[in-house]
């Protein structure tokens, strides 16, 4: 179930991307934020990359390294779009989740692992995943609604 939950929020994201161009990808939903449809997509990248790969797998930070943004750059996931290749960036997005799957196959949910010195359960992980997706998806609906009036899931 949890699985599946993770899955429509993926979808939705996805479906919240469709039909858009670059310009549009990368278009900020109201200024001063920065947040942008393409950004969102680096943003939970990232996220998942970090929690299921680094987290529940237990890869380290140089096995599975942030991909958009560093220390000196923490919105880097959000801003630096210029000279990102929309394509490329659906692309790892969708290697991600296929390696998030492929890494969480044999899992229990009450599987534990260490984050920040505190047990973490892959359960936690999951539903913290669906909250993250549903709270982006939230915003991805404003900024979609704002480029061309669509709305939805």
């Amino acid at each position: 179930m949890l699985d599946q939950w993770l899955d429509y929020h993926r979808a939705t994201l996805r479906q919240k991307c469709a039909g858009l161009n670059d310009d549009q990808l990368r278009a900020a939903s109201c200024p001063p934020s920065n947040l942008t449809l393409l950004g969102l997509v680096r943003h939970l990248t990232d996220v998942e990359r970090g929690w299921f790969l680094r987290g529940v797998a237990r890869r380290t930070a140089q096995q599975v390294p942030p991909l958009y943004y560093t220390d000196e750059d923490p919105e880097g996931d959000m801003e630096n779009l210029r000279s990102a290749s929309t394509q490329d960036v659906f692309d790892v997005y969708e290697q991600a989740i296929s390696d998030i799957r492929a890494a969480t196959a044999d899992v229990e949910l009450d599987q534990t692992f260490n984050n920040a010195g505190r047990p973490c359960s892959v359960r936690w992980v999951y539903l913290h995943m669906i909250e993250e997706y549903a709270r982006h998806n939230g915003h991805a609906d404003l900024i979609r609604e704002a480029i061309d009036g669509a709305t939805g899931d």
